[in-house]
């Protein structure tokens, strides 16, 4: 059973920084493309970054470029985001999710599993 967890969201300063980890169990993530996502009361998903299964190539939303890096460690079967230089903007659930499908670049098209989400806030 494929299962991602979330966690390192919280309440940080505008210019502060978080590290966001989703912790993969029930497969390993490598050769799949996982990405990031962000919503907001009333608002769609919005992808905030995405990294490639098949080359770890990455891709980020304009509004992130600059200062969010996504990465992945293979070996603890974790996805990361480290998000420098937050604005208030920046506030949202942010939640991990998977390719279907192994051997894929970015964008995900066929979704597999999402985590339960870790909220941020960016807030003086």
């Amino acid at each position: 059973q494929v299962r991602l967890v979330e966690s390192g969201g919280g309440l940080v300063q505008p210019g502060g920084s978080l590290r966001l980890s989703c912790a993969a169990s029930g497969f390993a993530s490598n050769g799949y493309a996982m990405a990031w996502f962000r919503q907001t009361p009333g608002q769609e998903r919005e992808e905030v970054s995405c990294i490639s299964g098949i080359d770890d190539t990455t891709v980020y939303t304009d509004s992130v470029k600059g200062r969010f890096t996504i990465s992945r460690d293979h070996t603890q079967n974790t996805l990361y985001l480290q998000m420098n230089g937050l604005k208030p903007e920046d506030t949202a659930v942010y939640y991990c999710t998977t390719d279907q499908f192994r051997g894929f670049g970015c964008p995900i098209t066929d979704f597999g599993s999402w985590g339960q989400g870790t909220q941020v806030t960016v807030s003086s």
